[in-house]
């Protein structure tokens, strides 16, 4: 029986799947036509899951002309409809993945990629167990300036950012009570939301799952979720790395442990500094900082959020409980150790984003790899060596990494350079007004 025999409400049914810049590429299709598409999948361009972020076609991309632009077939993904509850007409998102036609799994799709690092990991008998913090800006974007909306509730905007406020969370409550109802119907399990910050800034953690499809999944419906009942409320949301250049930018925090067949925690021991395991992950996560810097910072703008003292990390290291640190190993119980990476913004696209880190920790467990020593005390006082500081710098490294190559294929990373640089060129020549059009809630 389909889903849709469940929720006849349902009018019309959103398919598609994700591109390399985060993006939802798809169709809207009628009702009556929706079994064929959970039977059949669909078809389109291989190459629309290599445009830029305006949804243009990559210059001399070989997907394109080279090659006739073929058709790929989509095929729905295991996690299946999604219903949409910020759409005012009852509608469900049916996610798809890219396949070629003769069946074998198209590198260039950025849910594959996670898919074949989590592949490795069950190979070797492991889970990875993965949590997302999502940060992001509710904003009026009503007039030339971008500003803190007002509260429906009293009607006041307020005069600065107020970190762990109740009376911030309550100014939205109708806001932050259909979101959570929202997130119960999407399934996307949405923890304690927190006033960060930023001016405006809030964030809202989602808990921890043994299924790193389910959390990247979870992560792009959220974002979908928080922009479209923004717009009921008159607002933008915006996930952007820094919409306010004298506020704190939106970072996507990352914890993970792993889980062995027998359901344990391979970096838990009965011991603060945890297991060999623990830091070999550490020491491979903090190897693919500088050579993933793109992954974790995709856009123009995201280099605008990597800088010092400004809450996010800049230097490459690791620490316990230290959260200037780019790796952090949060406190608790022994039991619970996991790794915080706290390098990406809120502007990632989350498959790629999961992906790197994931295969990073991996490659750092298969070599047994060494950390240096945690740091203590403030990270940016600190002579360390630090994270990629331009878009350019960053495109390529990952070009020319050997890491790289280890968590992604060939494929994937010669078409988000492309991508990328494509961006870079047209991003220069963007007035600050245009630059924010572009991203502010785009990505």
């Amino acid at each position: 029986m389909s889903w849709l025999d469940d929720n006849p409400q349902v009018r019309n049914v959103r398919c598609g799947a994700v591109d390399l810049n985060g993006q939802g590429r798809g169709k809207r299709v009628p009702i009556r036509f929706a079994r064929k598409l959970e039977q059949d999948g669909t078809r389109f361009p291989l190459s629309v899951l290599n445009l830029d972020i305006w949804g243009e076609d990559i210059d001399n991309s070989p997907l394109v002309f080279e090659t006739g632009d073929p058709d790929g077939v989509l095929l729905p993904t295991e996690r299946g409809y999604v219903p949409m509850p910020w759409l005012a007409n009852p509608s469900a998102l049916l996610p798809m993945w890219m396949y070629h036609e003769d069946g074998s799994v198209f590198d260039g799709d950025p849910r594959h990629a996670l898919a074949a690092v989590v592949a490795r990991y069950e190979a070797l008998g492991l889970t990875p167990v993965v949590a997302t913090e999502m940060e992001f800006y509710l904003i009026d974007d009503s007039g030339r300036e971008i500003r803190q909306p007002r509260s429906p509730r009293s009607g006041k905007r307020r005069p600065g950012a107020e970190i762990l406020s109740l009376r911030a969370l309550d100014a939205f409550d109708t806001f932050f009570t259909e979101l959570y109802d929202g997130c119960e119907a999407m399934d996307i399990p949405a923890e304690a939301a927190i006033s960060e910050v930023g001016l405006g800034q809030f964030e809202i953690n989602i808990e921890h799952v043994p299924d790193a499809l389910k959390a990247a999944d979870d992560a792009w419906f959220f974002k979908m979720l928080v922009r479209g009942l923004a717009r009921n409320h008159d607002m933008a949301a915006s996930f952007m790395a820094k919409p306010y250049e004298e506020h704190a930018g939106n970072g996507l925090h990352m914890h993970f442990s792993v889980l062995d067949a027998d359901g344990n925690n391979i970096f838990a021991n009965d011991t603060h500094d945890g297991t060999p395991a623990l830091h070999q992950a550490i020491a491979g996560c903090l190897a693919a900082i500088p050579d993933c810097a793109l992954v974790f910072a995709p856009h123009g703008n995201s280099y605008d959020r990597l800088v010092p003292d400004a809450h996010a990390p800049t230097g490459i290291c690791w620490a316990y409980e230290n959260r200037t640190a780019s790796i952090r190993v949060p406190g608790g119980a022994f039991a619970a150790r996991r790794v915080e990476h706290r390098v990406a913004g809120g502007d990632v696209n989350p498959y790629l984003f999961i992906a790197a880190v994931l295969g990073a920790a991996l490659v750092g467990i298969e070599d047994k790899m060494t950390p240096p020593a945690p740091i203590t005390g403030n990270a940016y006082d600190q002579n360390l060596r630090q994270i990629p500081s331009t878009w350019a710098r960053a495109i390529d490294t990952f070009e020319q990494s050997a890491i790289v190559r280890r968590i992604f294929p060939k494929m994937l990373i010669e078409n988000f350079v492309m991508t990328k640089r494509q961006e870079l060129a047209i991003f220069a020549d963007l007035t600050p007004e245009q630059q924010l059009e572009l991203y502010l809630d785009t990505v």
